[in-house]
């Protein structure tokens, strides 16, 4: 039997997530003004609810599964790395297209929580899918995430108009190497693209002396299941996991409708490519959201 591809399911297929039937449900998960207003400001909001302790288990369960390279749904995936670390002595597991695959990981793509939030920080717009990602840091040997900005890696699609949410899946510390954000630096302006997984400051041989001034990051801890938002131009990274527990997490990327591809090339691997200049929709860019009616 062929692995069903749940790339051609735009709904949730699980109980794992209650879809709000009036506009009053949708309302209970907005955020507030002042969570927007940093946002805006900082170019990153933490601390947002997204999971409860049953819908944690369901999802770690489901990524221990789709780390062996020998699941059965391997082939879905648009990248798989085992280790993506530049450096042998540590281990980052790094993996996009998992929604692809399994049910929990497809649905948290339509957790309302979720679309509520990225809708506003979007600007009160639709939300269209990019893709996802799985980053998992294991106990002692948790390998870093470079300083990057994500869109940085996005150029293929424009405008910018692009967002992250990272979700975490354990409590998240400096020592086991929680996310770190430059605030403000969302107004840098496009910079140069570092190793992902190289050298944790390679960034900084792509800055002004002025940035580098501003260089001063904010380590921002989560507990499992909160997500951590932030501007596709955000400055972020992580360090190594140097604790005795891991660090695991997925991530959505997501865009405001109406983004288009910029290339004729394939935009993710084993996906047909989108015409340039063509809008980002289909079977692999679905419309998550569209809106509180």
């Amino acid at each position: 039997m062929p692995y069903k591809d749940l790339s051609s399911v735009h709904e949730l297929i699980t109980g794992l997530f209650q879809w709000p039937a009036t506009k009053e449900a949708w309302e209970q998960y907005k955020l507030t003004d002042e969570q927007v207003a940093f946002f805006k400001e900082n170019g990153y909001l933490s601390g947002i609810k997204m999971l409860d302790e049953k819908q944690i288990e369901i999802i770690r369960n489901e990524i221990a599964q789709l780390a062996d390279p020998q699941h059965p749904g391997h082939h879905l995936f648009h990248e798989f790395h085992s280790n993506e670390s530049s450096d042998p002595s540590t281990i980052l597991f790094h993996a996009l297209g998992a929604w692809r695959i399994t049910p929990g990981l497809h649905d948290v793509l339509w957790n309302p929580r979720f679309l509520v939030a990225a809708s506003q920080l979007l600007g009160n717009t639709p939300v269209r899918f990019w893709h996802d990602q799985l980053f998992c840091k294991p106990p002692k040997k948790g390998g870093v995430v470079a300083w990057h900005q994500d869109y940085s890696y996005w150029t293929r699609t424009k405008p910018v108009a692009h967002l992250t949410c990272w979700c975490g899946l354990d409590d998240s510390t400096a020592a086991n190497g929680c996310l770190q954000y430059v605030p403000g630096s969302q107004r840098w302006g496009l910079l140069d693209k570092p190793d992902l997984a190289g050298n944790m400051m390679g960034i900084m041989d792509y800055l002004s002396d002025e940035q580098k001034q501003q260089f001063k990051p904010i380590p921002v801890e989560t507990k499992a299941g909160e997500a951590i938002f932030h501007h596709s131009l955000t400055l972020h990274g992580s360090g190594e996991n140097t604790s005795s527990n891991p660090r695991r997490a997925f991530v959505i990327n997501a865009f405001a409708d109406g983004v288009v591809s910029d290339t004729d090339d394939e935009l993710l691997q084993g996906v047909p490519p989108v015409q340039k200049g063509a809008k980002m929709e289909g079977q692999f860019f679905p419309l998550l959201f569209g809106g509180i009616q």
